[in-house]
């Protein structure tokens, strides 16, 4: 049953690695929002008056703060999100170098000056006020990070929903940035329900912009909410992502890399590789190189260092990927551990066919589906033959082939000979129903501005 709006509620966070419960949260009800954004705007209100200068110290503090507590907040993200050791160690590192790449742009964050007869004509970029971000529960850190770095660094407060299973870190963080002298109230967490506090945050008139990263389907009912009010909103949603092969490739290092563009996180990433298309010429040796690579990928406890990949974040989510799998489909299956936790082994399908759900369809999870293709033409029609769009590979020592598929394939962000897909200093974002949009990258701060004109005549 949903959580009546202004009841009293609490989040149970397990460790998905064990299901042991490690936390229990009160969550936000519509009130708790309401007060929040009113507290909010009046703090805005003050950061948006210092001199660019003092807020950028003041991330960069901030930056520094994070930077202390790496060991803690990757600790604590390996224990609420089941992400391995080394993954959570990036995420909580990726924050820090955020804020500072975002301090970096506050003093930069320039209007122009247009040519116009008869006076100057200036155009001022300012902030919107309160913004809310409602962060996933695959990369709860580095994702509330996103959003929360350029708004914070254009001159706006941050209300910050994370997601049900994973408030901990974000909790936390909130907590870092009053201790790097952030005002009081700027930078809220707000954890709950999507249907109560996420809800409230996306309808409330008192804040101006949703930044949102998750499942299409929710995408769109936000969007649908904030079209009444005209709220801005930037959408990151869903993903099935080719990962194209062609007989000129680097067979060796193709096979090698494939495994963990889908498995890292559990498969449990918009970006990954989860569509297989292999050459046909080359289709069988492919198979013949990825299936020992698939064996050595270590799954087991994210706390030990040598592990590679860990649990699905809940039961609901394991019980979502193994429906995609049918038990008896020939194809590549690794291990996974046995007993508690919400376990399910890297899996490689083939023979299906390419309109198959499980090779269309966001599984969100450590499977993935190879499916050949005969020619350019035809890997670029079955890179497109699903409705996102969000990134991809192309493998091939062809550099004119590498620049016709990346510029045939509709996706946001492609990479030739690698997986790369994220970077906090470039632009990221996706094509059709992958999102509306663009994150991180040197414009990431405007987009949480406002652009005035002002014409100043010179004929008076």
């Amino acid at each position: 049953m949903p959580n009546p709006p202004h009841e009293p509620y609490e989040l149970t966070v397990l460790n998905p690695a064990t299901e042991e419960v490690i936390a229990t949260v009160p969550g936000a009800t519509a009130d708790d929002v309401d007060r929040a954004v009113r507290r909010a705007a009046a703090a805005q209100r003050t950061w948006a008056a210092l001199a660019p200068g003092d807020r950028a110290r003041t991330l960069r503090r901030f930056a520094a703060v994070v930077d202390a507590h790496v060991p803690e907040l990757a600790a604590l993200e390996v224990r609420e999100a089941g992400h391995t050791l080394g993954n959570a160690r990036w995420e909580a590192g990726n924050v820090r170098d955020l804020l500072d790449y975002a301090a970096g742009g506050v003093e930069r964050l320039m209007g122009r000056q247009i040519p116009v007869p008869g006076g100057l004509d200036v155009t001022l970029l300012e902030p919107l006020g309160v913004v809310g971000v409602i962060a996933p529960w695959n990369f709860p850190l580095p994702i509330a990070a996103w959003g929360t770095a350029p708004a914070l660094a254009a001159g706006n407060a941050v209300l910050l929903k994370p997601a049900e299973t994973t408030p901990l870190t974000a909790l936390r963080l909130a907590e870092l940035g009053l201790e790097a002298g952030l005002p009081e109230y700027l930078f809220q967490v707000l954890p709950g329900a999507g249907s109560v506090a996420g809800d409230a945050l996306v309808t409330h008139p008192g804040v101006a912009k949703i930044v949102f990263t998750g499942s299409t389907a929710v995408g769109k009912s936000i969007m649908a909410k904030c079209a009444d009010r005209l709220k801005r909103v930037t959408l990151e949603l869903g993903g099935k992502s080719p990962n194209i092969v062609f007989a000129d490739a680097d067979l060796e290092a193709a096979a090698a890399s494939a495994p963990m563009s889908f498995l890292d996180n559990s498969g449990q990433d918009c970006c990954a590789r989860t569509r297989i298309l292999v050459q046909e010429s080359v289709h069988d040796r492919f198979l013949d190189l990825l299936a020992p690579a698939v064996h050595a990928v270590r799954v087991g406890d994210p706390a030990d260092e040598d592990t590679q990949m860990g649990p699905l974040i809940s039961r609901a989510q394991r019980d979502r990927v193994r429906g995609y799998v049918p038990a008896d489909h020939p194809g590549i299956r690794g291990r996974c551990p046995d007993g508690p936790g919400f376990w399910f082994p890297p899996t490689v399908l083939t023979d299906l066919a390419p309109d198959a759900p499980v090779a269309v369809e966001e599984v969100f999870g450590p499977v993935a589906v190879v499916l050949p293709f005969r020619d350019e033409e035809d890997a670029v029609r079955l890179a497109n033959a699903t409705e996102y769009g969000l990134s991809g590979s192309v493998w091939t020592r062809d550099v004119g082939r590498a620049l016709r598929v990346c510029g045939a394939v509709a996706a946001g962000n492609l990479s030739v000979n690698s997986h790369s897909s994220v970077r906090y200093w470039t632009p990221f974002g996706g094509f059709k129903q992958s999102g509306l949009g663009r994150e991180l990258g040197p414009d990431a701060l405007a987009a949480f501005t406002e652009t005035k004109n002002v014409f100043l005549s010179t004929e008076v």
